[in-house]
């Protein structure tokens, strides 16, 4: 593992990342900003906004949390990157799944290489398309390692699920958490088995899920709307420390799995 950012490896390293994503279409900034301080109040590693350099600015003069720059323009994540961002995303699919528009494999690349290019040395994370065959997810993964992006990100058609859940007439609470990630969590075990680079999953993940994605590879989850659904910061800062407590909890479960398996050597 490889990352520019000592803190961020760190917590990658531990496999406790929470990204807390602030809507990448939203540049209310008043509601950017109470999102930020719930994260900044709570255990959350980093914040994800939409690429805009005063956006960045502004959360990098106001609070010490690590702020992620999310954008499909090579352009945007480079000046976010000048504007103090600590890392940068290629993502925000949803703008193009809005108009119906989907990016190609090579055409990720080619972004991948013209970012890697302008931005240098700073981490850079790359969303996995959900809609891709497995096979082209773990293909692009691994060329994405070999270009030297440090992070990746898998994630699940969220609307599409709970269609199917409620088309299933699905009332169970975890039954339907665990659905709506199914897609993103079955991507992250494949492209963990594939690459040595963390991987960031998403889409779908709640309180009750938030656990799952560690145990199939993960080093981390995003979350966002599970937390801008909240009522007040205090709230929400509440909601990501169970998440935490609950990735502190699986790693207290898998040390022990390992101590099981260690002593059954002998």
């Amino acid at each position: 593992m490889h990352l520019f950012n000592h803190k961020l490896c760190g917590a990658f390293y531990s496999r406790q990342v929470i990204k807390v994503i602030a809507g990448l279409s939203n540049s209310n900034i008043n509601k950017v900003l109470r999102i930020a301080k719930a994260a900044e109040l709570s255990q959350a590693t980093y914040i994800d906004i939409i690429a805009n350099p005063y956006l960045v600015k502004l959360l990098k003069s106001t609070s010490n949390l690590l702020v992620c720059a999310s954008s499909l323009n090579a352009i945007d994540l480079y000046n976010c990157m000048v504007a103090g961002a600590d890392l940068i995303e290629i993502g925000n699919f949803d703008n193009l799944y809005n108009r119906n528009i989907y990016l190609s494999k090579s055409e990720i690349i080619d972004l991948a290489q013209q970012t890697k290019h302008l931005c240098g040395n700073i981490d850079i994370s790359v969303t996995i398309p959900y809609y891709l065959p497995l096979h082209e997810q773990v293909e692009l993964s691994k060329k994405l390692e070999s270009l030297g992006i440090n992070i990746l990100q898998t994630e699940a058609l969220f609307i599409k699920n709970k269609h199917i859940s409620h088309k299933l007439k699905v009332t169970d609470t975890i039954f339907s958490s665990v659905n709506s990630s199914s897609l993103s969590l079955l991507s992250t075990r494949l492209i963990a088995n594939a690459v040595q680079i963390p991987i960031i999953t998403s889409s779908g993940i709640n309180s009750l899920s938030s656990s799952l994605p560690i145990f199939y590879g993960a080093h981390g989850i995003g979350i966002g709307s599970a937390i801008s659904q909240k009522n007040s910061v205090y709230d929400m800062s509440n909601y990501i420390d169970n998440i935490y407590k609950s990735l502190i909890s699986m790693k207290c479960v898998n040390s022990l799995q390992l101590q099981d398996t260690n002593l059954s050597i002998f």
